[in-house]
Parts: C-alpha cells; structure tokens; sequence
C-alpha cells in the first residue's frame, strides 16, 4: 500500500471532515507518523476491529468504523430482508469515541434497511452478548477494546446466537467489511429520519432486568448470602461494570459492598491506573488501601468493559492474595460442581469447557464430580460456540466455563465471558466457604490437596510497530522448522500444531488430528506433564508464552516452572 498516496487522499477526500484533514496536516512533516497511519488499512479481523484511535486507514475513527458498518450491513442483506428485520444491538463502553462509533455504526446499518437497537448509555459486554438473543436480534456490535490502553478502541460483532462469530462467518463477514474499498459505497442514514422509519430503536431497561435476573439465576445457594457479613470492595476501574455490579450484589443480597470512590465512574483516560487490566495487582492499589481500612475479606475488579475479573483474597494470615484467573476459574469450578452435585442438581450430562492454555486441573475437578470437560482453543468465542453446539445437538448442559484471562461463564444466558456474574458467584463462593470457616485461599489449598498442585504463569514478549510484525512471524516460524527435543531437562513428549490441526505424538512416532480449528499456536508437552503454549497475538505484536507444571507441593512447583521458563526463554532466544 503507497502510504503517502493514501494520506493524501484522505487529506482531499471531500468526505472526510475538516477536523481529520487538520488532523492530518499537522503531520506532513513527519514521514514515520505518516507511514504508521497509512501503510495499511486497519483490518476487519475475527475479532472486528482493534487499534489506536486517530486519523488514518490504519487507525479507529468514525470511517474506519462506518466502512466495518457497512461490511457488516452487506453481509445481513445477503442472508435475506428477515435478518433485516430483525436487527442488530449495539452496546459500547466508557472510552474515547465509543458513543460516536456506537451511532455511527447504528446509521449506517439504518442507511441500509436495517433496524438497530442501541442502548442509553455504556453497558458491559456481557450483557450486549445476553440482548442480542433477548431482542432475537441478527447480529450484535459492541464498541470497546476491552483492557486496552486508552489510547484503544475497537468493534466486535456477534451473530444471532449471542456469541462472536464463528468461522466460516467470521471470514465471509471479512470479505464483506474489506470489501468496502471507498467511503463513497458507505449508507448512512440520517437520525431523525431513521428514528421516524422504525430503524434507530432504544433496548430499553427491560433489558437490564432480565439480564440481571438471568445473572442472580446463576446463584447455588443464594440463602446464605443475606445472612453473611461478607466485606466486598468492588472497583469497576472506571469503566462499565459499576452499575451491574453494584446492582446486582445488592439485589442477592450483600450489605457491605463498598466502591473505590476513585475509580467509581466512567473516565476514557483510566486515570488512577496505568493500565486498566485485574490482570495486572497494581490496578488494586487504591483497592486495598480502601480494603484495609474497612476490613474486608475480598476485593473484587472489573475490567473496562466487564468482561474480566480480578479477585484479591484476605487469607487467614491477614494478608490480601491476588488470585490468578486460574485459581479463580477452579475454585469457582470446584464450588459450582460439589454444590449442585450435593444438590442433585447437576445434570447427568453436565459439562465444563475451558481452554488450551488454561490450567489442565480443570479436567481434573470436572471427572471428579461426572462432569465431561471440553478443551477449545484461546478466545471465549470457542467457548461461545460449544455452548451453541450443546443446545443443538442435546449432547451436553454447559454448566461452567472460563479462561485463564480472567474470563468466566457460569450458566447458558450469554455466550461472552461475563464479569457481571463472575463477581457475583466469587463472592457467594467466599460465603459459602467462610461458612464452614474458611477462606478462598483455604478453599484453594484444599483443592491442591485432594487433586495435585498445579502452577501456570504467562511470559510476554512485546514488539514494535511493522517491523515488530514481521519478527512475530520468524519466532513462530523458526520454532516450526526447529523443534526443541528437550526442555530443561525433559523430552518433548507430544507437539501439537493448530496452525497444522495436527498432534506430532514423538514418543509413539505417530500423528493425529487436534479436532480445533485452524490458529497459528504451538503447544508443547514435556515427559514430567509439565507445558509450555507459544501463541501470537491476532491484534498486536505480541507473542505470549504459557507455561504449566504439577507438582507435590508449592516449592517444587514454583521451581520446576522456573524451570521451564529459562529453557524456553533460551529456545527462542
């Protein structure tokens, strides 16, 4: 793509607007800048969009996202005027410009027939998951970058079934948005008019409701909840989950919840963090000062868009312990199965689906209660799609499913992870357990003792720019032609190629399939059951490493994977 032809036709489209064009004057001088805006166009991908806001092919605003509206509005026309009918949500979160391109996204689907309903304001992820099959829509649109520095957006879309759209629809859907080659060939419709057809509807609060009555469903046992004097600290990190959370742990029946007042409402810039990730401890910095001054027993974080949470524990010890989204994932996997197992309410048929890189003590906890398990590849999207292929089919009830990105879905109502919920059952889970005079760290102990001490962590390399694309791609594909034999000090039992759909099994000499769709990963298990997963980003350039070991103990664990860690680190180099 010639960058500098490019820029300067936006720099005399009579299309764009005379705050981009000025936009883009300011950086004439600079040729770099220039070239990083213009040296491709941001591309439409599984996932929709994801990149900085600014001026530029290669840059979220408002024609970057009217084009992916008007891919998307091509696709529905082509399943015929009943996917027109039906509509299409569309939620967006506290960020920079997520209001505009949530509008501008409804008027150009308006612009092409098509009815959209938008909500009043932000409202999490999850939820736009939920309303799309409430409103029995044709697809959904959520505007958000999730974790994402502030410098972020991006454009996601659902189908019909509440999920992100699976392949080959995802791919057609593609075509379709970078297909639209010129701003020209965009519809967009004019409010008032739009408004008066029937087209550019309000999801009204009704929708609220039965999300948050859906969520609280969730509960296995929701009578302990009012009697307990459980002490919550909630932050939303200044993003969406603070009404749904706040509302939703009221409603079950928790009394002492108290809110970061810093990081209570919505702020684009996340300004009390550098990084708006519960992945990340230091996001808990205002939490625990706040924790410690009320003696709570939990702190619980939701990410911007309130799909991810992150949970702190006061251990016995007095002390506040961040959980992993590991741990949370088998606490809350543990709890949800011996309950509704104690219950007899766990379906015969009941399953559990995680992912690849997720911790393998999921599987574990999963056989133990009957419970058939269900390995996916990374992106609760998969996990979306097994709960649609169970409701098809009628082979399995989904019970329970998470990621080890702090991504969780107790129950069939979305098919997004959902933070709503994740925090809400966290918390009755902590209940529950202090109840029989534990914490969540007790409960997790226990949980190492009666299946074996499992410990994962992630290592990220982080590069720069285009050039930083093109050293992702010859990491993966040096890895490819020179596979490691042994890894500090064990043989590499079995290598599994999703890129190939293919299991190199080594010890046996023999291959077989993966049974998962096509994804540039490389998963890699060793003679002592201990792992290591090289997955790139799809969005960025970033290549993340997972590693997991079982062990006796913590010590042996902590060492083992320390381990593994260096061997990899000198694979790659």
């Amino acid at each position: 793509m010639d960058y500098l032809k490019e820029y300067n036709s936006w720099r005399s489209n009579a299309i764009i607007d005379g705050r981009t064009k000025a936009e883009l004057n300011a950086i004439e001088d600079d040729e770099s800048e220039i070239k990083e805006r213009f040296y491709k166009n941001l591309e439409f991908g599984t996932g929709g969009l994801r990149g900085i806001l600014g001026a530029g092919s290669n840059r979220m605003n408002i024609y970057t996202v009217r084009k992916a509206a008007q891919g998307l509005a091509n696709y529905i026309l082509k399943q015929g005027p009943e996917a027109a009918r039906k509509g299409v949500a569309i939620a967006h979160d506290c960020r920079r410009m997520s209001r505009e391109f949530c509008v501008e996204s409804a008027l150009v689907l308006n612009g092409n027939g098509i009815k959209t309903y938008i909500f009043d304001s932000l409202r999490p992820t999850p939820e736009l998951s939920f309303a799309v099959r409430y409103l029995k829509c044709t697809a959904g649109i959520v505007i958000t970058a999730s974790h994402n520095p502030p410098e972020y957006n991006g454009y996601k879309v659902y189908w019909e079934d509440g999920g992100q759209t699976p392949y080959p629809r995802d791919e057609e859907i593609i075509t379709e948005a970078n297909g639209v080659s010129d701003f020209s060939q965009v519809k967009v419709a004019d409010r008032a008019e739009a408004e008066r057809r029937g087209l550019f509807l309000t999801a009204g609060p009704e929708v609220d409701d039965a999300f948050i009555e859906q969520v609280k469903a969730q509960c296995v046992n929701p009578e302990i909840i009012p009697e307990s004097g459980l002490r919550v600290i909630y932050t939303p990190l200044h993003g969406t989950g603070n009404v749904p959370v706040r509302r939703v742990l009221k409603e079950a029946g928790f009394r002492h919840v108290h809110v970061v007042p810093e990081q209570e409402l919505p702020d684009p810039d996340f300004s009390t963090v550098s990084y708006p990730n519960p992945e990340d401890p230091k996001v808990f910095t205002l939490a625990l000062k706040l924790a410690e001054e009320v003696n709570a027993d939990i702190i619980v974080g939701t990410d911007p868009d309130a799909d991810r949470v992150g949970v702190m524990v006061k251990s016995g010890e007095g002390r506040y312990e961040i959980l992993t989204g590991n741990m949370t994932g088998v606490i809350l996997t543990e709890y949800i199965l011996s309950q509704k197992k104690a219950k007899n309410q766990l379906p015969e048929n009941a399953a559990v689906v995680s992912t690849i890189v997720s911790t393998d003590l999921t599987e574990r906890i999963a056989s133990a209660y009957g419970a058939a398990y269900f390995n996916v590849l990374t992106g609760f999207k998969y996990i979306g799609e097994k709960i649609k292929e169970f409701e098809l089919n009628g082979s399995h009830t989904y019970v329970f499913g998470f990621e080890e990105s702090y991504g969780l879905l107790p129950g069939p109502y979305a098919r997004d992870k959902d933070a709503v919920a994740a925090a809400l059952m966290i918390c009755e889970a902590a209940v529950w357990y202090a109840k029989q005079g534990k914490t969540l760290i007790d409960a997790l102990n226990g949980i190492y003792k009666k299946y074996g001490y499992y410990k994962e962590t992630i290592e990220s390399i982080t590069l720069k720019g285009i050039q930083g694309i093109e050293d992702m791609k010859k990491i993966m594909a040096d890895l490819r032609l020179n596979p490691p034999a042994e890894i500090a000090g064990a043989q590499v039992v079995e290598v599994r190629d999703y890129k190939k759909r293919a299991i190199n099994y080594l010890a046996e000499g023999k291959t077989g399939p993966t049974g998962l769709p096509v994804s540039d990963v490389l998963y890699y298990t060793l003679a002592d059951d201990s792992w290591f997963c090289v997955r790139p980003s799809g969005t960025e350039p970033k290549i993340k490493i997972y590693f997991g070991v079982k062990a006796d103990g913590e010590a042996a664990a902590g060492k083992r994977i320390s381990e593994v860690i260096s061997g990899v680190k000198a694979l790659i180099g």
